[in-house]
């Protein structure tokens, strides 16, 4: 990975699907946005050979087709696909069995959900925008702006940049840890949500760790309009995807990763221990991120639901037939869109708890808020039904996973193992489960 010491003015990046652009833009840009997505959506079902889908419910508790959120028909399934069991049923035994049975499953995933890395992908190059002495609250840190270049040689009609921010207390003598978030730039006039006390980077820095901001839709667009540029456009040289071609959220673990190669490259961090966290869309991303890169420490993944932390088979709050719709299919391999058409979850190899297994034995804490204030649509029980499940994982490769198959509720943390559960009392956000959080990475951390 190549360095660059010379500094300039920071200049924000336009890509279709950026918050901090997306939000400005008119109507009949959306509007192009949407069309073009929906194009792409028809061609993927024509490779797959598929007429119509299945259509999703509502998130809107009051239409018709309101998706359920009556826990006594949420669970059509029996069993769910067991982890420790290779496909052709015999067992996981020992630790190289375990190793030859993650690859078993990262197969199903790549190929059905997820979708392939790109072999040979493009360097990137960091280069150092600004760089200063700031305060966040009462603390006063190191604060950078940086860019990733994206080499484009092999496609110049297309450029791709990574968007990174970070800051390290300034008193630090020595490297420390750093959590790197998946986040976004809000748009000049848009009403922020403020923070309820200080903001999570005020906590990382009053702790004495680092925190980094990494910008998801400045190097791969939230929709699937822009599947022909940012880092998949780039890989395709501007042509559609292949059916397991890999979909955005595995694009923006990418990008994780190589904001972490730079970290690497920081004195003022301690590489080895470096989490990833997530809220929603970007929850489901950092799991993802952590599966892909084993070099992250640790992980927060909040409220991701259906695509992230929750049982696919459920049918409760968003349903694999949402995921598949030509709003959400881009986070997808376009195989996955099958499973709203002629399949259904119930025919998926694989499901979210081995998910969360391939992180094992890393330590992950799974974050929600009440249902009844954030809705049922995420579906907090199923994400509490995905940890419980994965920790059979956890308790095989010697670590502690969640002792316990009766749902806490709000404000009861399940936070003994290294696989953690909490329903924190508030809406659709992390910031209520930021200290225990770090509490439990504290254990990790020394």
């Amino acid at each position: 990975m190549k360095m660059s010491k010379r500094f300039f003015l920071f200049l924000p990046i336009l890509v279709i699907g950026h918050l901090s652009t997306f939000a400005q833009l008119s109507q009949q840009s959306r509007d192009s946005i949407a069309k073009l997505s929906q194009a792409d959506h028809r061609l993927m079902m024509e490779k797959l050979g598929l007429e119509s889908l299945r259509p999703g419910p509502s998130g809107n508790p009051a239409a018709p087709n309101a998706a359920n959120s009556d826990e006594s028909k949420a669970t059509p399934y029996t069993n769910l696909p067991d982890p420790l069991v290779f496909d052709n049923g015999s067992i996981v035994k020992t630790a190289t069995d375990w190793e030859k049975r993650r690859e078993e499953l990262k197969e199903h995933f790549d190929r059905e959900i997820y979708g392939r890395i790109p072999e040979n992908l493009p360097n990137v190059t960091w280069e150092i925008v600004e760089e200063k002495d700031s305060l966040f609250g009462e603390v006063k840190a190191r604060f950078k702006k940086l860019n990733g270049y994206v080499d484009n040689s092999s496609y110049p009609e297309i450029q791709v940049n990574i968007e990174l921010m970070m800051a390290t207390p300034l008193e630090a003598r020595t490297a420390v840890p750093l959590i790197m978030q998946f986040s976004w730039v809000w748009p000049a006039g848009m009403n922020r949500p403020k923070p309820e006390g200080p903001t999570w980077q005020e906590q990382m820095l009053k702790e004495g760790w680092g925190f980094a901001m990494l910008i998801p839709t400045s190097f791969q667009a939230d929709n699937g309009a822009g599947l022909r540029s940012g880092i998949i456009g780039l890989v395709n040289k501007g042509e559609p995807r292949k059916l397991d071609d890999w979909g955005t959220l595995r694009a923006w673990g990418w990008g994780a990763s190589r904001a972490l190669d730079y970290l690497e490259t920081d004195p003022l961090v301690d590489a080895k221990k470096v989490g990833i966290e997530g809220l929603s869309r970007y929850g489901k991303a950092a799991l993802v991120a952590m599966v892909d890169e084993p070099r992250f420490a640790i992980a927060m993944i909040a409220s991701s639901g259906a695509g992230g932390t929750k049982i696919f088979r459920r049918i409760y709050g968003e349903q694999v037939e949402n995921l598949a719709s030509s709003g959400e299919y881009h986070w997808f391999t376009p195989n996955f869109i099958k499973y709203a058409g002629t399949l259904t979850p119930m025919d998926l190899p694989v499901d979210a708890h081995e998910m969360l297994a391939l992180c094992a034995p890393r330590p992950v804490f799974i974050s929600s808020g009440d249902p009844e204030v954030e809705g049922h649509w995420i579906d907090a029980v199923g994400m509490f039904k995905t940890s419980v499940a994965a920790s059979q994982a956890y308790e095989f490769l010697g670590k502690k996973g969640i002792s316990t198959e009766s749902y806490p509720g709000t404000n009861v943390g399940l936070l003994e193992g290294d696989l953690v559960f909490r329903q924190h009392d508030g809406g659709h956000t992390e910031g209520r489960n930021w200290r225990y959080f770090i509490d439990f990475a504290k254990r990790y951390f020394k």
